[in-house]
């Protein structure tokens, strides 16, 4: 599975870097254009769940201890797993649904629109089931009836934002604020200073000589990485790619891979700090963490139930607010709860992702003469 995964990257970013080379000028805008600030927000937080905020408290320990990242250091390959590179994804797909769809259709196809549609709703469930897996680690000591009762009102508060653009757009740019205010109020708890900051972020920095290492699979746990990068980049840049602001190929992939990189290098750098000096998370930052990932969660959750609700045409102007958010909370939490009872893994949605990228790119040769794409706009 891994050597399928290693074929899919490569030619994936492969087919990113003869775009920009090619089509590096075209225009690239969508249905709804947004603001460069907004649209990157959106993007942001749709892309992202909690994990960004409390998994590399537990990577950094995994990464110093095992011998195959032995070749950096573990604030080095935990931004690897999330930032920079990995952001090339979504600028491919971001990139053919703004330019390449509206020529080639291919995603009103019934088949590959129901696929689709599956791979989307099994995804957004799957999401919300690995935040009730995980909130016992985040909230120590937390019921039963308190953890799925926190999921459940989580899915419901993102199925009543997806009601609306405009929901979606204000607890885009909150929860990046919120955001970086976590972040500043980290780096004011931990002592650090600017100097310790500035060592952080040059440890961080032994990424970019080490960057061919973490193309391919380094083991299971990066494949695991990557094929979520995969499931979720076909959805998300079929979601965002109607906010781009007609800002030219090269600005998107630019921008795709530097600015949500930065937030996540100086939050991860922050964090390496308190790992590296065992200092305890008090309190007041712990449940900061819990409430921006909570904010984090319901971003991804919305962007993508509106997605799927906009595709299979069972929105609130065909059902009204009352049914449309009954009907999806129910679906979407009903999935979370039968995934307790199914051995569903995310790599088997990336499979069948790659399997719509094939597609895609056979459909685009076939088509290649059709689809005539301009070599400068």
């Amino acid at each position: 599975m891994n050597t399928l995964l290693a074929a899919a990257i490569i030619l994936t970013m492969s087919t990113s870097v003869w775009l920009v080379l090619r089509w590096g000028h075209i225009r690239c805008e969508g249905s709804e254009p947004l603001p460069l600030l907004t649209f990157l927000a959106i993007l942001f937080t749709s892309g992202l769940d909690v994990g960004l905020i409390m998994f590399p408290l537990v990577d950094f320990q995994t990464y110093g201890e095992a011998a195959e990242y032995g070749f950096t250091n573990p604030l080095a390959i935990e931004f690897g797993f999330w930032g920079f590179l990995v952001w090339g994804f979504y600028f491919l797909t971001t990139f053919y649904f703004c330019i390449v769809e509206p020529r080639l259709k291919l995603f009103e196809n019934p088949w590959i629109k129901h696929i689709n549609n599956g791979v989307i709703i099994g995804t957004c469930a799957f999401t919300a089931y690995l935040f009730l897996v995980y909130l016992p680690d985040y909230i120590e000591g937390i019921s039963e009836p308190v953890r799925f009762g926190l999921v459940a009102t989580v899915v419901l508060l993102a199925v009543i934002s997806s009601t609306h653009l405009r929901f979606i757009k204000v607890l885009s740019v909150t929860s990046t604020g919120l955001f970086f205010t976590l972040i500043v109020g980290a780096w004011l708890l931990s002592g650090m200073g600017w100097s310790g900051l500035g060592g952080a972020l040059v440890a961080l920095g032994d990424y970019f000589p080490n960057l061919p290492k973490f193309v391919l699979p380094i083991n299971d746990y990066h494949a695991f990485y990557l094929f979520w990068w995969f499931a979720w980049s076909i959805m998300i840049g079929q979601f965002v790619s109607r906010f781009v602001g007609g800002i030219k190929a090269w600005q998107l992939l630019l921008a795709l891979l530097v600015v949500p990189s930065i937030p996540i290098a100086v939050w991860f750098s922050v964090l390496y700090h308190y790992h590296v000096e065992g200092i305890d998370i008090v309190p007041a930052l712990s449940w900061g963490m819990i409430a921006v990932g909570i904010l984090f969660v319901i971003n991804s959750l919305d962007s993508l139930t509106r997605l799927y609700t906009q595709n299979i045409n069972l929105t609130v102007a065909r059902l009204g607010n009352v049914r449309y958010i009954g009907l999806h909370w129910g679906l979407l939490f009903g999935l979370v709860l039968l995934y307790q009872f199914t051995p569903f893994k995310i790599e088997w949605v990336g499979l069948v992702v790659i399997a719509i990228y094939l597609t895609i790119f056979y459909r685009v040769w076939r088509k290649r003469d059709e689809l005539s794409l301009p070599q400068q706009v």
